[in-house]
Parts: C-alpha cells; sequence; structure tokens
C-alpha cells in the first residue's frame, strides 16, 4: 500500500489541496496535466524547483 501525503494551503478565501503518492512524477492541477494548465513554463519551473532540490521528481506523483 502507497503512503499518501496530504496538504493544505489557505490565502484569502481560496484554498488548495495537495495529494503526493509514490509514482512516475506526472503532476496535475484541477484534473489537467501541469504544463497545459499553467500559461508560462517559469510557473512550472518555479513548482517544481523543491523536488529537484531533493531529487524526487521522477519518485512522486502530485494532484493539487
Amino acid at each position: 500500500m502507497a503512503k499518501v501525503y496530504y496538504g493544505t494551503g489557505r490565502r484569502k478565501e481560496a484554498i488548495a489541496k495537495v495529494s503526493m503518492v509514490s509514482g512516475k512524477g506526472k503532476i496535475t492541477v484541477n484534473g489537467t496535466d501541469v504544463n497545459e494548465f499553467f500559461p508560462f513554463k517559469t510557473l512550472v519551473m518555479d513548482l517544481m524547483q523543491p523536488l529537484e532540490a531533493t531529487n524526487m521528481v521522477d519518485k512522486f506523483d502530485i494532484d493539487a
């Protein structure tokens, strides 16, 4: 059984719920691939920086 990590972020009225599970590096936002959801590559690069710094890019699937 894979362990799932959950996180919640809040700002003003917005709430973001994120789950991480062992996988191959697939990242989805609102059911859409991260590269299709964000209009600029710099936003995807910002999102990937913590995963790259910890060498976890290909180890977790993330759903936000």
